[in-house]
């Protein structure tokens, strides 16, 4: 979706961003295509990724600052930068979120379903020695906690079923360590009924009715987890509303609820100690009293949205990229 991202943002000439998920450089380019002059901070926690930003630093001299970390990084990371590490300064800054079509692609990276390959799921690939795979996870955790990651990340109704079956193959077969193992032990499982018979979930449909691998809630909730990305993101939220000047730009690009729950959250102002509430302040305790002015302020937000409802591609950028079928563009303002 860069073209509506560019739209929103209205670049002009001198102006700063960031790119907070630079990936294969998609949206940075056309920023600094439609605004001659700008200068752009392109983070992304992806060695392979930054990789390319640097590459593009070269195409653009002076233009692009590339940054290798995560979100939580950022404040480090722009203090080893020479004018960049300066609150309210940012003209916009960019969240595309979750994994991007190079990593999806590779094989050995252990993001996806239909390519065999190490249950590896780190996107900061080896940069983090001490960071677990998504195979070191499995081969530890204990069935609880798999359950909870299962159905809190994945949204998985059969959480339970598929722990189970999880806990069991490593115990009873062998170390989980590829892609192919983890979907086949999913698929068999959610192939048999609760007596052992018949097939129970031969296919599934996600939320627009489109045909899924059974095994594609548990591998989101197992990468979700791996990176830790809920809690970057509501992170990246919080920087931006401290990064940003007055009148500045946010774009967000989520491609699944608990993403989108987030900034939304952000953006209608239900934050509580810089993390966003699952339900909205004021349904939060009916036993607590506060005066009106202070529940105002409380909930207050940070943001105007400049779309009401929620951007999704059109059908001619789904034909062309399948994959950004499931997008939600959010965009706003920063406040006074």
């Amino acid at each position: 979706m860069a073209t509506e991202t560019v739209k929103f943002f209205e670049p002009q000439r001198e102006q700063v961003f960031i790119d907070m998920t630079f990936g294969a450089g998609g949206h940075t380019r056309a920023l600094l295509e439609a605004a001659p002059g700008s200068t752009i901070v392109a983070l992304d926690r992806d060695p392979l990724a930054h990789r390319l930003a640097c590459e593009m630093a070269e195409e653009f001299p002076g233009r692009v600052v590339p940054l290798l970390g995560r979100f939580s990084e950022l404040p480090a990371l722009l203090r080893t930068v020479e004018g960049f590490d300066r609150q309210r300064h940012y003209n916009g800054i960019l969240f595309d979120f979750g994994c991007s079509s190079m990593q999806f692609d590779e094989a050995s990276r252990g993001f996806s379903i239909s390519r065999d390959g190490p249950l590896d799921m780190r996107m900061d690939k080896n940069r983090c020695p001490d960071q677990l795979s998504a195979a070191d996870i499995l081969a530890r955790i204990q069935e609880p906690d798999l359950v909870r990651i299962l159905k809190v990340y994945g949204e998985e109704k059969q959480a339970k079923k598929i722990a189970r079956a999880i806990v069991n193959a490593r115990f009873t077969v062998k170390r989980i360590e590829t892609t192919a193992e983890l979907a086949s032990i999913v698929a068999h499982c959610l192939s048999q009924n609760e007596t052992g018979g018949g097939p129970a979930y031969d296919f599934r449909q996600d939320k627009l009715r489109r045909p899924a691998h059974v095994a594609t809630k548990t591998f989101q909730a197992l990468r979700i987890f791996v990176n830790n990305e809920l809690n970057e993101i509501n992170y990246g939220m919080v920087l931006a509303k401290h990064l940003l000047r007055t009148g500045g730009k946010l774009v967000t690009i989520a491609f699944h609820s608990l993403e989108d729950t987030i900034v939304k959250r952000h953006l209608t102002g239900h934050v509580v100690d810089d993390v966003a509430s699952k339900v909205p302040l004021q349904y939060i305790s009916h036993t607590l009293a506060h005066a009106t002015d202070t529940m105002q302020e409380m909930m207050k937000p940070n943001w105007k949205q400049i779309n009401k409802h929620v951007m999704v591609p059109t059908d001619s950028e789904v034909a062309e990229n399948p994959r950004s079928r499931s997008a939600k563009l959010r965009a706003a303002v920063r406040l006074g």
